[in-house]
């Protein structure tokens, strides 16, 4: 196996497939990419049994096809530290692999390609195509409410709903719940509806990939992988085996108290209050009344911190606490001038949504405090 190639296209197909392997592993193999050569095109597949990741580089004619596996971060460092703008040749002899690019000289141990493991090639059931900032903007929306390290492990993921021409996803760990729709419809191959949980590290790793809104990527959803395919790289992910709450069930039934507020205003009056909130527990109190918020945050250390903001509400006076950490979550992510907060009363969970017609719903569970 013999190829050169710009330091700067193998430094970008490698930073994408040295983010799925993992530092700490079982197997030595699964520290490596596996590297292979035919014709000009040369792959690397990064793994961690869970999620692979297959990044694709074209290299000059007149290279030597073979197939190899080498130290996946090593790799990535050597090229990093070379100039930009330099090129590398890469060689492979007698189980030992060559980089030489000007005057640096690189030798590195080698595992047979023969022992790389292979995410099985399951045939997809549903297949769909849209722009990386349509699903980026999924993620976005949604990623930050899943759980991470909980025992009900269907929810450390994210659910991927395919109802006839419409996707939605939702994240929740229980004690918050993130929607995004699809506003877009999408051309959908399958029969059916389907529901799929993408599990957190493969929601993390396919954000990381989307690096243009305007280019297409096309998703093959099976019953146990799920697969995302552009020009530059192919992602292929285990699926969560279990079952995703009814989340329908959660979303709040006709709350008549409707609060509209400044989206900016309130971002930084939680901000603010979060402050002398007590560390462990993120608790703060919003008191409604006619036209005003009122949010106040006490500590251990009896400090107070106390806001009020001219809002628009009409409702009834009533007191109700939340972790306001998750109301900022939601505030980071909405956009728009204006945010609506609908409410039932004090034990019920709290609707967050933008003003005007929105794609994005978010829904809070309320703290005793």
């Amino acid at each position: 196996m013999k190829f050169s190639v710009s330091r700067d296209t193998l430094l970008k197909s490698l930073n994408l497939v040295a983010g799925v392997v993992e530092r700490r592993q079982t197997l030595p193999i699964l520290a490596n990419v596996l590297m292979v050569l035919e014709n000009d095109r040369l792959s690397l597949t990064g793994t961690d049994l869970e999620v692979e990741l297959v990044g694709r580089v074209q290299v000059p004619a007149g290279a030597e096809p073979g197939e190899v596996t080498v130290p996946a971060r090593k790799l990535t460092d050597i090229c990093k530290s070379l100039p930009e703008d330099s090129d590398i040749s890469f060689s492979v002899s007698d189980g030992k692999a060559t980089v030489k690019s000007g005057r640096s000289r690189f030798t590195l141990s080698t595992l047979p390609a023969r022992e790389f493991p292979n995410v099985e090639d399951s045939m997809g059931t549903h297949q769909l195509t849209l722009k990386q900032g349509q699903l980026k903007r999924l993620i976005d929306r949604t990623g930050f409410a899943m759980a991470q390290q909980d025992v009900r492990y269907y929810l450390n993921g994210m659910l991927w709903e395919l109802d006839g021409e419409h996707l939605r996803v939702v994240a929740t760990d229980g004690h918050r719940l993130a929607m995004c729709n699809l506003m877009d419809k999408v051309k959908v191959k399958g029969d059916g509806g389907t529901q799929v949980i993408l599990p957190r590290k493969g929601v993390l790793e396919l954000a990381r990939l989307l690096l243009d809104d305007e280019a297409d990527i096309e998703i093959i959803i099976g019953s146990n992988h799920i697969r995302a395919m552009t020009e530059d790289f192919t992602f292929t992910s285990k699926l969560v085996d279990g079952k995703f709450p009814d989340y329908q069930r959660v979303l709040p039934r006709s709350p008549d108290k409707v609060l509209l507020g400044s989206r900016l205003d309130l971002r930084q009056a939680f901000t603010r209050t979060a402050i002398l909130s007590n560390e462990k527990y993120r608790g703060v109190r919003l008191k409604l009344s006619a036209d005003t918020l009122d949010i106040v945050a006490n500590n251990p250390e009896q400090e107070e911190a106390e806001e009020t903001v001219p809002v628009t509400y009409a409702g009834e006076a009533m007191e109700i606490g939340f972790n306001v950490s998750y109301l900022l979550d939601v505030l980071g992510v909405l956009s728009g001038e204006q945010v609506k907060l609908s409410l039932a009363d004090p034990n019920s969970s709290a609707l967050l949504e933008e003003s005007e017609e929105g794609d994005s719903l978010y829904v809070v569970m309320p703290m005793r405090l």
